[in-house]
C-alpha cells in the first residue's frame, strides 16, 4: 500500500514538474523530468535525505530545484544530461537493431502471410488471387521496389513463374501452415537472387538501388563527420582542461573563472566524445562488413554466372542455392543501409547537445582565457608520464598490474571510462589515465592515474577516494554515466526512493497491453498407421516378429545357480497329425485279341500273313 501511495506521489511530482515548465515555454520528457529529480534529490547541497519521506514543503522545494535546472538552459550540465537521455532511449547496437528492425518487418507482413496460409481456394479465380498475394509477399519481404509500380510487378511475377508456376498452387494449398510459410520465405529468396542476377545481365532489375555504391559512398562520409565531431572535442576538452588545471595554481584566475561553469562544459565534452566513439566504432564495424559482404557477392555472382552461362536447361539444384546466398548478402548489403541511416541521425541529432559549447565559450573569448596557458593534448600528457611507473616493492597489500606481466592488459575493464580515477575526487575534474604508470587492482576493480603521484596517493587508501568520486557525482549527476558508475548507486531505485528494503523498495512497473493468438492446431495432423489398441493383436504380432515356432529354448544349471532358483521353459509339445492318401481302384478295359496267320507258310513259295484284331470296342465290355 505504501508502495503504490510513493509511486502515486512520484509520478504527481513529475507530472507538476512538467507542467511547470510547460507553462513558461520549455517541453521536456518525463524521462528527463525522472532523471533530473533523482539529480537533484542526490545532490548532498539541496539536503534531501532519501531514507526519509518527504514533507510537503520538501516536496515543493524539489519541484521548484527541477523546474529551475530544467529551465537553465546555459548550463551544461543540462545539456549533458539531456544528451545522455537521449542517446540512452534511441541507441541501440547492432544485434539489437537489426533483431527489431527483423521483428518491425515480420510484423508488417504477418497480414499478408496469414491471407494466404489461412486462404482455401476451390476455383481457378481464387487460385489467381492467392498467387497475387504470394506476389505481393515476395515484393513486399524483399524490398526490391514499390508495390505500386506495374514494371516492377511485372517483374517480379515473371521471376516467380520461373520456379512457382501457378500449376503447383494445388501442391501449396496441401501443405501445413508452418510449411507454407517456409515455403514462402523460400520463394522470396529465390525471386530476389533472380531479379539481382538480371540485374547484374542488364535483363532487368527495375527499381533496385546500387546499395553497395550508396554504402561506399556513405559509411565514409559518416565516418568523416564523427571524425570531425571527435577533433572538436578533443580541441575543446584539451582547453577546458588547461584552464581547470590554471585555476589549481592561481587563486585569483580561479575567481576570474569560477563563474563560466568550465568542469561542467568539460564533462559535457567528455560525454560527448564518449558518444562519438561508440559511433565511430559502429561505423568502422559496417565498414568492415561492406567490404566482406562485397567481396563474397562478387564471388556468388561470378559462380552463378559461369554456372547459367547460355545454357538453355538447368539443374535446380546448383542455380537455386546460388541464388538464396545473392538473396541473403542483398540482405546484409539492406541491413548496413540501415545502421548508416541510424548512424547519421545519432550523430546529427547528439551534436545539438554540443551547441552549447560555442554559446558559453565562444571562440574569441576562449582565445583570449588561454593567454599564457599551455594546452596540452591527451596524446602529450600520457608521453609525458611514460617513463613514471610505480615501484611494486613500496606496496605490500596491493596488486599492480603492467603490460609485459598481465595477459590482455589492453581488454582490461578500467574504472571511470578510463580516467585518473584521483583527480576526479581532488581536483573535482577528469584527466586521462596513462595505464603504464600501473593499473591498480583493488577488490576486483582496475584503476588508471594521470601520473605516478596520484597513483601512489590513491593506493594509500583506495576506498577513501573512491568514497569522494561518488560523493562528486553526486553533486553532478552526468557524472554517473560519464564514469560508468551505475554499480555505486545500485542502492538507489529510479526517482530518488528509499534505499532501506524494510521501507518497501518500489520500482517503475511497466505496463502495456498485449494479445496474442495461437493457431488451433500448431502441428500437421499425424495418423500413425501402426497404431494398434488391441493388446491381444499386438500379443500376435510380437509372437510372429519373435518367430518363437523356429527357436529352441535352453536352460542349464550351474554351480552359482543351482539351488537358487527354478528355471522353467515352455515349448509347443509335439501333436498327433494324420493325413489321409488316395486309395487304390482300378477299372477294367477290352482285352486285346489280335491273330496272325499264314505263319505256317502255305502252297504258295511266298509267305503271306494276315493281321487279324477281334478285340472288341470299349462300350461293348
Amino acid at each position: 500500500m505504501a508502495c503504490d501511495r510513493t509511486e502515486s506521489v512520484i509520478k504527481k511530482i513529475i507530472r507538476e514538474i512538467g507542467q511547470e515548465c510547460a507553462a513558461r515555454g520549455q517541453t521536456v520528457s518525463e524521462t528527463l523530468v525522472a532523471f533530473m529529480v533523482k539529480a537533484v534529490g542526490l545532490d548532498p547541497r539541496n539536503d534531501f535525505n532519501v531514507d526519509q519521506i518527504l514533507t510537503k514543503k520538501d516536496v515543493q522545494n524539489l519541484i521548484q530545484l527541477c523546474v529551475t535546472r530544467l529551465l537553465d538552459t546555459t548550463n551544461p550540465s543540462l545539456s549533458t544530461i539531456k544528451m545522455q537521455v537521449y542517446f540512452d532511449m534511441n541507441y541501440a547496437n547492432r544485434a539489437e537493431l537489426l533483431s527489431e528492425q527483423h521483428r518491425v518487418l515480420e510484423g508488417r507482413l504477418a497480414p499478408v502471410v496469414r491471407d494466404i496460409t489461412d486462404s482455401r481456394p476451390r476455383v481457378q479465380e481464387e487460385m489467381e488471387n492467392v498467387y497475387r498475394k504470394i506476389v505481393s509477399y515476395v515484393l513486399l519481404s524483399s524490398g526490391l521496389g514499390s508495390p505500386t509500380d506495374i514494371e516492377v510487378v511485372r517483374e517480379v511475377t515473371a521471376a516467380l513463374q520461373s520456379v512457382f508456376p501457378q500449376t503447383e498452387m494445388i501442391t501449396f494449398i496441401s501443405l501445413s501452415k508452418k510449411n507454407k510459410e517456409q515455403q514462402l520465405k523460400n520463394l522470396a529468396m529465390l525471386v530476389t537472387g533472380i531479379r539481382l542476377y538480371n540485374k547484374e545481365c542488364r535483363k532487368g532489375g527495375s527499381s533496385i538501388d546500387d546499395l553497395p555504391a550508396i554504402l561506399n559512398e556513405g559509411i565514409p562520409s559518416a565516418t568523416r563527420t564523427v571524425d570531425a565531431g571527435l577533433n572538436t572535442c578533443h580541441t575543446l576538452a584539451h582547453r577546458y582542461t588547461a584552464l581547470l588545471e590554471s585555476t589549481q595554481e592561481d587563486q585569483h584566475r580561479y575567481t576570474q573563472l569560477s563563474s563560466f561553469k568550465l568542469k561542467e562544459a568539460l564533462f559535457s565534452v567528455r560525454q560527448y566524445e564518449a558518444f562519438l566513439c561508440i559511433l565511430l566504432s559502429d561505423a568502422i564495424t559496417s565498414a568492415q562488413e561492406v567490404e566482406k559482404i562485397n567481396v563474397q557477392f562478387a564471388a556468388t555472382m561470378e559462380q552463378l554466372k559461369n554456372t547459367v552461362q547460355d545454357k538453355v536447361s538447368i539443374d535446380t539444384k546448383e542455380v537455386f542455392p546460388l541464388f538464396v546466398a545473392l538473396s541473403n548478402l542483398w540482405t546484409g548489403f539492406q541491413d548496413e543501409i540501415l545502421l548508416l541511416s541510424f548512424l547519421t541521425n545519432m550523430t546529427n541529432n547528439l551534436e545539438q547537445f554540443s551547441e552549447i559549447q560555442s554559446q558559453l565559450f565562444p571562440e574569441e573569448v576562449l582565445t583570449s582565457l588561454l593567454e599564457g596557458v599551455t594546452v596540452k593534448s591527451d596524446e602529450e600528457r600520457i608521453r609525458e608520464t611514460m617513463g613514471a611507473r610505480v615501484n611494486v616493492s613500496d606496496f605490500k597489500n596491493q596488486e599492480w598490474l603492467f603490460p609485459e606481466t598481465t595477459d590482455n592488459f589492453d581488454q582490461l575493464l578500467i574504472q571511470y571510462h578510463g580516467f585518473c580515477a584521483h583527480a576526479i575526487g581532488v581536483k573535482g575534474f577528469v584527466l586521462p589515465g596513462n595505464p603504464a604508470i600501473g593499473i591498480l587492482k583493488h577488490k576486483e576493480r582496475c584503476y588508471v592515474f594521470s601520473s605516478k603521484e596520484a597513483a601512489y596517493s590513491f593506493a594509500q587508501d583506495p576506498d577513501k577516494f573512491i568514497q569522494l568520486n561518488v560523493e562528486k557525482a553526486k553533486e553532478h549527476a552526468e557524472l554517473i554515466q560519464l564514469l560508468e558508475l551505475r554499480h555505486q548507486f545500485e542502492y538507489l531505485a529510479p526517482y530518488a526512493q528509499a534505499r532501506n528494503a524494510d521501507k518497501c523498495l518500489m520500482k517503475p512497473t511497466t505496463k502495456c497491453d498485449s494479445s496474442t493468438q495461437t493457431d488451433t492446431h500448431i502441428l500437421p495432423p499425424t495418423i500413425v498407421t501402426s497404431y494398434e489398441w488391441n493388446e491381444w493383436e499386438l500379443r500376435r504380432k510380437a509372437i510372429k516378429l519373435a518367430n518363437l515356432r523356429r527357436k529352441l529354448t535352453r536352460a542349464m544349471q550351474t554351480d552359482r545357480s543351482h539351488m537358487r532358483r527354478e528355471n522353467s521353459t515352455q515349448v509347443y509339445l509335439p501333436k498327433d497329425v494324420s493325413t489321409q492318401t488316395k486309395r487304390d481302384n482300378s477299372s477294367n478295359v477290352p482285352r486285346p485279341q489280335i491273330f496272325l496267320e499264314g505263319l505256317r507258310g502255305g502252297s504258295s513259295p511266298t509267305t503271306r500273313v494276315v493281321e487279324v484284331d477281334l478285340t472288341r470296342a470299349v462300350d461293348e465290355t
